[in-house]
């Protein structure tokens, strides 16, 4: 600042330098803000993507069983028939090796997930805690699927024991897209779950609603099973055959997965209107949360409708293999409605987006 300068323009420029120099400032911190949500937006669609990736990846799997092609590579895993890039093979070893590239797959870009968490989130946030659990039940599901081959619980097997770890790969399926889900989800909105303060009646709801979820997963694993290892000739034919004492466990379990059905959707399709319900009597809830808490609940309703109507062609069809896929679809879809229709509902209202959205150390 020029020396002659009189004591009133020196504040005047003080003044102005100081102005500049916050406005600077603020056009840095505008800046940081926006690269870090960029980062956050760029990590969210990884998550997303993942998360239908591995529908696909499952929806494979299940073309794997229903054209009993398990067996395709023997009982050998990770190689096929001991060869990693079997020659000479047939459509069985092309359908069981091509789920198990497409499914090894899924360990890298959920590893990935899991470093790019830690990288831009801190330790406690849930998105990270999520990515952690894909993980592991990624492994799971690798470890489930290479017992399956092992034990040869593939192709024609009919056992008891087949039932039972189906049932258990299932489980373990359902569980893994939830926590992809849970991942994107607290990556796109931040706001993580609050279950010890919500009321007993919402908890026991949400809680049974998803016990209920599995359920019906499971009773629908094994009826595929059935339907594929012991094919009806017509409905009549089926009919018939499901309602004979002597007729095997697989076949007299496809009867009990309609009825479960029906109980299962009843009750997601009350929770759903529970949660609008709940939203509607709570004037203080965030409108952004309310609106997904709707859109959720909304969803869930149309997938258990839409599931009811291809669940009965899938019966009157005798359980064709195409229909199949786009039933265990909507079993997904509606499943993953269910778990982000829960974690919206049980959210914090305190809980804001930058309270969670910091780089981790």
């Amino acid at each position: 600042m020029d020396a002659t300068a009189t004591p009133h323009e020196r504040l005047i420029g003080a003044k102005f330098a100081a102005a500049n120099a916050a406005t600077a400032a603020e056009k840095i911190t505008v800046q940081s803000a926006s690269v870090a949500a960029s980062r956050f937006q760029r990590f969210a669609r990884y998550a997303w993507g993942i998360m239908a990736y591995s529908l696909a990846v499952v929806a494979w799997g299940a073309y794997v069983r229903a054209t009993s092609s398990g067996a395709g590579c023997g009982s050998h895993w990770p190689l096929c028939n001991g060869e990693v890039i079997p020659h000479g093979r047939g459509l069985a070893t092309f359908i069981e090796l091509a789920h198990r590239l497409s499914s090894g797959l899924m360990l890298p870009l959920v590893i990935g997930l899991f470093f790019w968490s830690r990288k831009i989130y801190a330790p406690r946030h849930p998105a990270r805690r999520a990515a952690i659990f894909s993980v592991v039940l990624t492994l799971t599901e690798a470890l489930i699927g290479a017992g399956l081959v092992h034990f040869e619980l593939v192709a024609h097997n009919a056992s008891a024991s087949r039932a039972v770890y189906l049932s258990v790969h299932l489980i373990n399926t359902f569980l893994l897209l939830a926590a992809l889900a849970l991942t994107a989800w607290w990556a796109s909105v931040g706001k993580a779950l609050r279950w010890s303060e919500q009321e007993k009646t919402l908890k026991t709801l949400a809680g049974c609603a998803i016990f209920a979820t599995l359920v019906l997963g499971v009773s629908g694993a094994v009826t595929a099973l059935g339907d594929t290892l012991f094919p009806s000739a017509s409905l009549a034919a089926g009919l018939k055959q499901d309602l004979q004492p002597t007729a095997h466990f697989l076949i007299r379990l496809r009867v009990l997965h309609p009825l479960i059905a029906i109980t299962v959707g009843s009750l997601l399709v009350a929770f759903a209107v529970f949660s609008i319900r709940r939203l509607e009597k709570e004037s203080s809830k965030e409108e952004s949360g309310s609106e997904w808490t709707r859109r959720f609940a909304i969803a869930l309703m149309c997938f258990v409708a839409v599931q009811f109507i291809v669940g009965a062609f899938n019966v009157a069809l005798l359980a064709p293999i195409p229909l199949q896929l786009v039933h265990l679809l909507l079993a997904d879809l509606m499943w993953l409605a269910l778990v982000l229709l829960i974690a919206a509902t049980l959210a914090g209202e305190s809980a804001r987006r930058t309270d969670f959205q910091s780089v981790g150390v």
